[in-house]
Protein backbone atom coordinates (compact mmCIF):
# COMPACT_ATOMS: atom_id res chain seq x y z
CA UNK A 1 0.00 0.00 0.00
CA UNK A 2 1.29 3.45 -1.05
CA UNK A 3 1.23 6.01 2.19
CA UNK A 4 3.12 9.15 1.28
CA UNK A 5 0.88 11.38 1.08
CA UNK A 6 -2.17 12.56 3.85
CA UNK A 7 -3.85 11.06 6.64
CA UNK A 8 -5.15 7.80 7.17
CA UNK A 9 -7.86 7.09 9.71
CA UNK A 10 -8.83 3.81 10.87
CA UNK A 11 -10.66 2.50 13.84
CA UNK A 12 -8.28 0.96 16.29
CA UNK A 13 -4.51 0.42 15.95
CA UNK A 14 -2.18 -2.34 17.17
CA UNK A 15 1.48 -1.84 18.00
CA UNK A 16 4.05 -4.19 19.67
CA UNK A 17 7.73 -4.93 19.90
CA UNK A 18 8.85 -1.22 19.23
CA UNK A 19 11.89 -2.46 21.80
CA UNK A 20 12.73 1.22 22.16
CA UNK A 21 16.33 1.33 24.17
CA UNK A 22 17.79 -0.82 21.27
CA UNK A 23 19.84 -0.12 18.36
CA UNK A 24 17.60 -2.17 16.33
CA UNK A 25 14.31 -0.35 16.88
CA UNK A 26 13.40 1.46 13.59
CA UNK A 27 12.74 4.50 15.64
CA UNK A 28 12.26 7.18 12.13
CA UNK A 29 10.05 4.22 11.06
CA UNK A 30 7.56 4.28 13.93
CA UNK A 31 7.73 8.18 12.96
CA UNK A 32 7.34 8.03 10.11
CA UNK A 33 4.34 5.89 10.71
CA UNK A 34 2.85 8.20 13.48
CA UNK A 35 2.84 10.98 11.14
CA UNK A 36 0.54 9.21 8.32
CA UNK A 37 -2.35 7.36 10.78
CA UNK A 38 -4.47 8.13 13.41
CA UNK A 39 -6.59 5.74 15.11
CA UNK A 40 -9.62 6.53 17.67
CA UNK A 41 -8.29 3.65 20.10
CA UNK A 42 -4.69 2.57 20.05
CA UNK A 43 -3.70 -0.55 21.71
CA UNK A 44 0.42 -0.77 23.05
CA UNK A 45 0.72 -4.37 22.86
CA UNK A 46 3.91 -4.70 24.65
CA UNK A 47 8.12 -4.79 24.54
CA UNK A 48 7.51 -0.70 23.91
CA UNK A 49 10.37 -0.08 26.15
CA UNK A 50 13.06 -2.32 25.93
CA UNK A 51 13.94 -2.71 30.00
CA UNK A 52 16.07 -5.60 29.59
CA UNK A 53 18.05 -3.78 27.26
CA UNK A 54 18.14 -0.26 28.94
CA UNK A 55 19.61 -2.43 32.23
CA UNK A 56 22.57 -3.50 30.81
CA UNK A 57 23.74 0.09 29.30
CA UNK A 58 22.23 3.42 28.36
CA UNK A 59 20.48 3.96 24.88
CA UNK A 60 18.20 6.40 23.75
CA UNK A 61 18.65 8.94 21.15
CA UNK A 62 16.10 11.94 20.11
CA UNK A 63 14.35 9.61 17.68
CA UNK A 64 13.26 7.33 20.76
CA UNK A 65 12.14 10.23 22.59
CA UNK A 66 10.19 11.97 19.55
CA UNK A 67 8.32 8.57 19.68
CA UNK A 68 7.29 8.98 22.90
CA UNK A 69 6.16 12.21 22.57
CA UNK A 70 4.13 11.89 19.79
CA UNK A 71 2.18 9.05 21.33
CA UNK A 72 1.23 11.11 24.21
CA UNK A 73 0.31 13.71 21.87
CA UNK A 74 -2.00 11.40 20.07
CA UNK A 75 -4.06 11.25 23.46
CA UNK A 76 -3.94 14.48 23.97
CA UNK A 77 -5.76 15.18 20.45
CA UNK A 78 -8.12 12.35 21.79
CA UNK A 79 -7.22 9.05 21.50
CA UNK A 80 -7.89 6.48 23.58
CA UNK A 81 -4.40 4.46 24.22
CA UNK A 82 -4.25 1.18 26.44
CA UNK A 83 -0.70 -0.05 27.48
CA UNK A 84 -0.75 -3.85 27.79
CA UNK A 85 3.49 -4.22 29.39
CA UNK A 86 5.48 -7.30 27.90
CA UNK A 87 8.29 -9.15 28.91
CA UNK A 88 10.61 -6.64 28.16
CA UNK A 89 8.90 -3.52 29.53
CA UNK A 90 7.38 -5.42 32.25
CA UNK A 91 8.49 -2.58 35.18
CA UNK A 92 5.24 -1.26 34.11
CA UNK A 93 3.56 -4.50 35.25
CA UNK A 94 3.54 -2.76 38.97
CA UNK A 95 1.07 -0.63 37.49
CA UNK A 96 -1.77 -2.40 36.15
CA UNK A 97 -4.93 -0.35 36.78
CA UNK A 98 -3.79 3.00 36.91
CA UNK A 99 -3.78 5.89 34.12
CA UNK A 100 -0.83 7.64 33.08
CA UNK A 101 -0.89 10.92 30.82
CA UNK A 102 -4.23 9.41 29.38
CA UNK A 103 -2.77 6.08 28.95
CA UNK A 104 -4.48 3.72 30.69
CA UNK A 105 -2.33 0.28 31.69
CA UNK A 106 -4.11 -2.90 31.68
CA UNK A 107 -2.47 -6.95 32.19
CA UNK A 108 -5.01 -7.30 29.42
CA UNK A 109 -8.10 -6.00 27.50
CA UNK A 110 -10.57 -6.92 25.59
CA UNK A 111 -11.14 -5.13 22.41
CA UNK A 112 -14.89 -4.73 20.91
CA UNK A 113 -14.74 -5.01 16.92
CA UNK A 114 -17.24 -2.76 14.96
CA UNK A 115 -18.68 -6.04 14.06
CA UNK A 116 -18.98 -6.77 17.77
CA UNK A 117 -16.42 -9.30 17.59
CA UNK A 118 -14.40 -9.65 21.29
CA UNK A 119 -10.76 -9.96 20.77
CA UNK A 120 -8.47 -10.46 24.00
CA UNK A 121 -5.73 -8.40 23.57
CA UNK A 122 -2.40 -9.62 25.47
CA UNK A 123 0.98 -9.31 24.81
CA UNK A 124 2.15 -13.12 24.77
CA UNK A 125 4.48 -13.76 26.97
CA UNK A 126 2.65 -16.23 29.53
CA UNK A 127 2.49 -18.35 26.68
CA UNK A 128 5.95 -18.71 25.53
CA UNK A 129 7.13 -21.77 27.54
CA UNK A 130 11.00 -20.19 27.47
CA UNK A 131 10.18 -16.92 29.31
CA UNK A 132 7.80 -18.36 31.68
CA UNK A 133 10.22 -21.88 33.12
CA UNK A 134 13.67 -20.83 31.48
CA UNK A 135 14.09 -16.97 32.29
CA UNK A 136 17.74 -17.67 32.17
CA UNK A 137 17.31 -19.04 28.69
CA UNK A 138 15.45 -15.99 27.60
CA UNK A 139 18.06 -13.31 28.19
CA UNK A 140 20.68 -15.60 26.34
CA UNK A 141 17.90 -15.82 23.49
CA UNK A 142 17.57 -12.50 24.09
CA UNK A 143 21.56 -11.71 23.76
CA UNK A 144 21.69 -13.61 20.70
CA UNK A 145 18.81 -11.98 19.18
CA UNK A 146 20.28 -8.81 19.71
CA UNK A 147 23.41 -10.24 18.06
CA UNK A 148 21.05 -10.85 15.24
CA UNK A 149 20.00 -7.36 14.82
CA UNK A 150 23.56 -5.41 15.05
CA UNK A 151 24.18 -7.75 11.59
CA UNK A 152 20.81 -6.56 10.31
CA UNK A 153 21.15 -2.95 11.06
CA UNK A 154 24.45 -2.89 9.10
CA UNK A 155 23.14 -5.09 6.44
CA UNK A 156 20.63 -2.35 6.02
CA UNK A 157 22.76 0.57 5.71
CA UNK A 158 24.45 -1.33 2.71
CA UNK A 159 21.03 -1.34 1.05
CA UNK A 160 20.18 2.32 2.30
CA UNK A 161 23.59 3.30 0.63
CA UNK A 162 22.17 1.52 -3.02
CA UNK A 163 18.98 3.14 -2.23
CA UNK A 164 17.38 0.03 -1.39
CA UNK A 165 14.36 -0.48 0.95
CA UNK A 166 14.20 -1.89 4.03
CA UNK A 167 14.67 -5.72 4.67
CA UNK A 168 15.15 -7.97 7.39
CA UNK A 169 17.74 -10.09 6.87
CA UNK A 170 17.21 -11.25 10.57
CA UNK A 171 13.46 -12.04 10.09
CA UNK A 172 14.03 -13.78 6.70
CA UNK A 173 16.59 -16.19 8.50
CA UNK A 174 14.31 -17.10 11.42
CA UNK A 175 11.68 -18.40 9.32
CA UNK A 176 14.49 -20.45 7.68
CA UNK A 177 15.20 -22.38 11.21
CA UNK A 178 13.06 -25.01 11.38
CA UNK A 179 12.92 -24.67 15.51
CA UNK A 180 11.82 -21.12 14.99
CA UNK A 181 8.95 -22.21 12.96
CA UNK A 182 7.76 -24.79 15.05
CA UNK A 183 8.01 -22.54 18.18
CA UNK A 184 5.61 -20.04 16.27
CA UNK A 185 3.28 -22.67 15.47
CA UNK A 186 3.23 -23.44 18.87
CA UNK A 187 2.86 -20.10 20.51
CA UNK A 188 -0.02 -19.37 17.96
CA UNK A 189 -2.35 -22.63 18.81
CA UNK A 190 -1.22 -21.63 22.58
CA UNK A 191 -3.04 -18.26 21.89
CA UNK A 192 -5.99 -19.57 20.12
CA UNK A 193 -6.81 -22.16 22.75
CA UNK A 194 -6.99 -19.34 25.27
CA UNK A 195 -9.01 -17.19 23.26
CA UNK A 196 -11.30 -20.38 23.12
CA UNK A 197 -11.01 -20.68 26.90
CA UNK A 198 -11.98 -17.15 27.26
CA UNK A 199 -14.49 -17.34 25.17
CA UNK A 200 -13.97 -14.47 23.04
CA UNK A 201 -13.80 -14.13 18.84
CA UNK A 202 -10.09 -13.77 18.73
CA UNK A 203 -6.78 -12.81 20.25
CA UNK A 204 -4.37 -9.77 19.02
CA UNK A 205 -1.22 -10.28 20.71
CA UNK A 206 2.82 -9.45 19.90
CA UNK A 207 6.21 -10.96 21.34
CA UNK A 208 7.43 -13.14 18.49
CA UNK A 209 8.25 -10.60 15.96
CA UNK A 210 5.68 -12.44 13.46
CA UNK A 211 2.62 -10.26 11.77
CA UNK A 212 0.02 -12.79 10.45
CA UNK A 213 -3.80 -12.69 10.73
CA UNK A 214 -5.49 -16.57 10.17
CA UNK A 215 -7.86 -18.14 11.51
CA UNK A 216 -7.04 -21.11 13.85
CA UNK A 217 -9.77 -23.15 15.54
CA UNK A 218 -12.80 -21.25 15.17
CA UNK A 219 -11.35 -17.81 16.46
CA UNK A 220 -8.95 -15.48 14.80
CA UNK A 221 -5.72 -14.88 15.64
CA UNK A 222 -3.58 -11.68 15.21
CA UNK A 223 -0.34 -10.74 15.94
CA UNK A 224 0.78 -6.90 15.33
CA UNK A 225 4.15 -7.98 14.49
CA UNK A 226 7.12 -5.86 15.62
CA UNK A 227 9.16 -2.47 14.83
CA UNK A 228 12.46 -4.30 14.61
CA UNK A 229 12.32 -6.83 11.92
CA UNK A 230 9.60 -6.79 10.37
CA UNK A 231 7.93 -2.78 10.44
CA UNK A 232 4.64 -4.08 10.81
CA UNK A 233 1.20 -3.07 12.66
CA UNK A 234 -2.21 -4.20 12.80
CA UNK A 235 -5.38 -1.79 12.30
CA UNK A 236 -9.25 -2.75 12.24
CA UNK A 237 -10.67 -0.61 9.56
CA UNK A 238 -14.47 1.17 10.56
CA UNK A 239 -16.42 -2.10 9.29
CA UNK A 240 -14.64 -4.42 12.36
CA UNK A 241 -12.06 -5.89 9.54
CA UNK A 242 -8.72 -6.25 10.44
CA UNK A 243 -5.29 -5.54 8.14
CA UNK A 244 -1.06 -5.84 8.64
CA UNK A 245 0.52 -3.25 7.35
CA UNK A 246 4.02 -2.63 6.64
CA UNK A 247 5.63 -0.21 6.74
CA UNK A 248 9.46 -0.15 5.07
CA UNK A 249 9.79 2.68 3.85
CA UNK A 250 13.82 4.05 2.98
CA UNK A 251 15.34 6.07 5.42
CA UNK A 252 17.98 8.74 4.98
CA UNK A 253 21.81 7.82 5.44
CA UNK A 254 23.08 8.15 9.13
CA UNK A 255 23.92 12.24 9.23
CA UNK A 256 21.65 13.06 6.47
CA UNK A 257 18.51 15.09 7.00
CA UNK A 258 15.51 13.74 5.32
CA UNK A 259 12.33 16.04 5.11
CA UNK A 260 10.08 13.14 6.77
CA UNK A 261 12.49 13.08 10.10
CA UNK A 262 12.01 16.66 11.48
CA UNK A 263 11.50 16.23 15.06
CA UNK A 264 8.24 16.35 17.06
CA UNK A 265 9.57 19.68 18.49
CA UNK A 266 10.21 21.40 14.87
CA UNK A 267 6.86 19.58 13.46
CA UNK A 268 4.80 21.29 16.49
CA UNK A 269 6.38 24.71 16.05
CA UNK A 270 5.53 24.40 12.07
CA UNK A 271 1.79 22.95 12.63
CA UNK A 272 1.65 26.12 15.25
CA UNK A 273 2.93 28.80 12.63
CA UNK A 274 0.44 27.31 10.33
CA UNK A 275 -2.45 27.50 12.53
Amino acid sequence: MSKQHGTHRYRALFLSDLHLGTRGCQAYLILDMLRHIEADTIYLVGDIIDGWRLRSGWYWPQAHNDVMQKLLRKVRRGARMVFVPGNHDEFARQFFGLTFGGIEIKRQAIHVAADGKRYLVTHGDEFDVVVRHSKWLAYFGDWAYVTALFVNTHFNAARRALGLPYWSFSAWAKLKVKNAVNFIGSFEKELANEAKRRGVDGVVCGHIHHPIIREMDGVTYVNSGDFVESCSLVVEHFDGAFEVLRWPRALALPGHVDERLIPVEEEEAQAAEAA
